[in-house]
């Protein structure tokens, strides 16, 4: 339906809008290089969608058969200034995140069965 097709890109657009204001966040306060790859592990971000976003700020370049990040601090400050950057509402704390195993979901064993 539209109804679904709308909710679809806005989820969409707000995604993008995240990974923006992300990767505007780090290259801000970067001292020095990094690359698409250092980032994706950085942040959880896959590369494809970090390049499909830098491209949409005109700041990656494809040179010799990979993509290489190029852009002044002058730039980033200029994107975080504009209009189309707007920082999230919610943001995480990721000190505070804790992580813990997903429990394996299945058939208990038949040792498990003969305990309870």
């Amino acid at each position: 339906t539209w109804a679904t097709l709308g909710a679809g890109i806005q989820m969409k657009q707000w995604y993008q809008r995240r990974v923006r204001g992300i990767l505007l966040d780090i290259l801000k306060d970067l001292q020095g290089t990094v690359s698409i790859k250092e980032l994706s592990n950085l942040t959880s971000i896959t590369e494809d969608d970090i390049i499909s976003t830098l491209q949409m700020l005109n700041i990656v370049k494809y040179w010799k058969g990979q993509h290489i990040i190029c852009v002044t601090p002058k730039q980033v400050e200029e994107h975080l200034k504009s209009e189309n950057y707007r920082k999230p509402l919610l943001t995480v704390q990721h000190e505070s995140l804790k992580w813990a195993q997903k429990a394996k979901r299945g058939r208990p064993s038949k040792k498990q069965k003969a305990n309870d």
